[in-house]
């Protein structure tokens, strides 16, 4: 019997067509009705292909035979991921289906806006002559900031070549070496804000990144310079913009809301520039996405290929506190070597039970790198995605014989600037449920829980030092809560890790750190 795939939106032919070539399954396309109606009509459902359609548990009940949802393009937020696990029940994507098209909208606006073209238009259809009004400027040889090069961002980069850009690039992973390939100069965010005349946003909405372009940011910015969002409303926040848009004379073109749908948005208030989420609406990201959602779920259906299955459930057999360990001692690491440090290698040792789950847990390692990645993607693409940030990865055969019972030990190479190499080594395990960090570069058995605030320094030992830091500390408002202070296996340098009451000022951590001499200080919420 074949098998129904449902097709409720407005979608490239093309992956009907692939269906129906392979020759096991029935095609309904219909856009005509709304979703639940059209499930209600065909309980028979094996598959649905759907764009920006909302998939909930409502529309889901009336399908008892759906096996898969895929999604025609990379954003999955209107499908209920969770409640389709419980149904039993596969959810897709198409990452980088879109890449191009959102790449050239970006450079669209930018043209546009620079041109007042769209205020011309009607002003030169009621007969006017405006040519002084609509005096614009030109993009070549000006700066462009990209926020996040994963796919869209470094496709964008690649796109502005022919203007003559200097490109500043802000990302977590990134290596220099891919970085200068395309012919970006990685910077601080803070830096990339004060230097550019355009600043395009390539970001997922999550809980780091929410409201990122605020009252941190948004007052560095050049007068007269533009913000392009063209990635998830919720990176903006639109009240900080508003204050500060006149006294800047900024632009603000904005493609991307809170909801797809008609009605007065809040971005209307502030915006120079809108459109109705058209980033993936061309007809070539539509044919891409549609061809790939058919070849997709064929294969997930023939050859049980699960490459992109967003709402993978952890594997049988692998307690979940694994996974919030391998994220936290990646997090931990990441802080240590400094966050804008660009990663240069990963290395990974997975010990007694956990060995059978290298792979899927370097997953969550990666999400703790990188704001962008997709913990959705399997092994192979996970590997593709570090090399394309020009990242190493070795993950090491491990010695049981050690005693390391279940634990994860991670190192992570990053330079801090041309000169400089930093490496730090965690190793970690769970305890009755909960994360331990046994280990920190050569300070062995610390056994504490880094979830929390957390400020840590490292330096040479000799009586006085931790007092002085809690004096600092305490001088800054800040209240300690706990204190780990071992020395390391010679006796030389000693780590102070402390549990504090409050964040702790990135300025004041660095102070503390010069007035000690210390060659660790950094604060970390884990």
């Amino acid at each position: 019997m074949k098998k129904k795939v449902l097709i409720p939106t407005k979608l490239d032919g093309i992956a009907r067509e692939k269906l129906l070539q392979h020759g096991g399954y029935e095609v309904v396309q219909d856009e005509s009705g709304p979703l639940a109606e059209l499930a209600a009509a065909h309980p028979d459902t094996h598959a649905l292909i759907v764009r920006s359609e909302k998939v909930g548990p409502e529309v889901m009940d009336l399908l008892p035979k759906l096996k898969a949802i895929v999604r025609a393009g990379a954003g999955y937020n209107t499908i209920d991921t969770k409640y389709a696990r419980q149904r039993g029940v596969d959810v897709m994507n198409t990452p980088g289906a879109n890449a191009n098209a959102v790449a050239e909208e970006v450079a669209g606006f930018m043209l546009a806006d620079a041109r007042h073209l769209v205020a011309a238009d009607p002003s030169m259809r009621e007969g006017k002559w405006e040519k002084k009004k609509f005096m614009g400027c030109e993009i070549s040889h000006k700066t462009m900031g990209v926020v996040g090069l994963g796919y869209i961002g470094q496709t964008l980069v690649k796109r502005l070549r022919g203007f003559e850009m200097e490109v500043l690039g802000y990302d977590p992973i990134l290596s220099r070496e891919k970085a200068r390939e395309l012919g970006v100069e990685l910077v601080e965010l803070e830096e990339l804000f004060r230097r550019s005349d355009y600043i395009s946003l390539h970001v997922p909405e999550n809980e780091q990144t929410r409201g990122m372009v605020g009252d941190g940011l948004i007052p560095l910015m050049k007068q007269g310079a533009t913000i392009i969002n063209c990635a998830r409303a919720g990176v903006m926040d639109l009240e900080s913009l508003k204050r500060h848009k006149a006294e800047k004379g900024l632009r603000f073109l904005n493609d991307v809301y809170a909801k797809d749908e008609a009605g007065l948005k809040p971005e209307a208030e502030v915006a120079d520039l809108l459109a109705p989420h058209l980033g993936a609406s061309t007809r070539e990201a539509n044919l891409t996405a549609a061809r790939r959602a058919a070849e997709q779920l064929i294969e997930l259906d023939d050859k049980s290929i699960s490459t992109y299955v967003v709402n993978r459930d952890v594997p049988a057999g692998l307690d979940e506190a694994f996974g919030d360990l391998a994220y936290t001692l990646a997090r931990l690491a990441r802080s240590l070597v400094g966050p804008g440090s660009q990663l240069k290698m990963l290395e990974t040792s997975f010990y007694g039970s956990l060995k059978p789950f290298d792979r899927w847990l370097l997953m969550p390692m990666l999400a703790a790198l990188s704001e962008e990645f997709d913990r959705s993607m399997d092994y192979a693409m996970a590997l593709e995605y570090l090399k394309s940030m020009g990242v190493e990865y070795e993950n090491r055969e491990t010695d049981d014989s050690k005693g390391f019972v279940s634990s994860i030990t991670l190192d992570l190479s990053a330079a801090r600037d041309a000169g400089t190499l930093r490496q730090v080594s965690v190793r970690g395990t769970v305890a009755e449920g909960n994360i331990m960090v046994s280990r920190i570069d050569d300070f062995d058995k610390l056994y504490f829980d880094p979830r929390g605030r957390n400020v840590f320094f490292a330096y040479e030992d000799r009586p006085g030092v931790l007092g002085r830091i809690a004096a600092s500390l305490a001088e800054g408002g800040i209240n300690i809560d706990d204190v780990r202070n071992p020395h390391d296996s010679k006796g030389k340098h000693s780590i102070a890790i402390l549990k504090v009451s409050q964040p702790a000022p990135q300025a004041l951590v660095a102070k503390i750190g010069e007035e000690i001499g210390a060659y660790v200080a950094c604060y970390a919420e884990l």
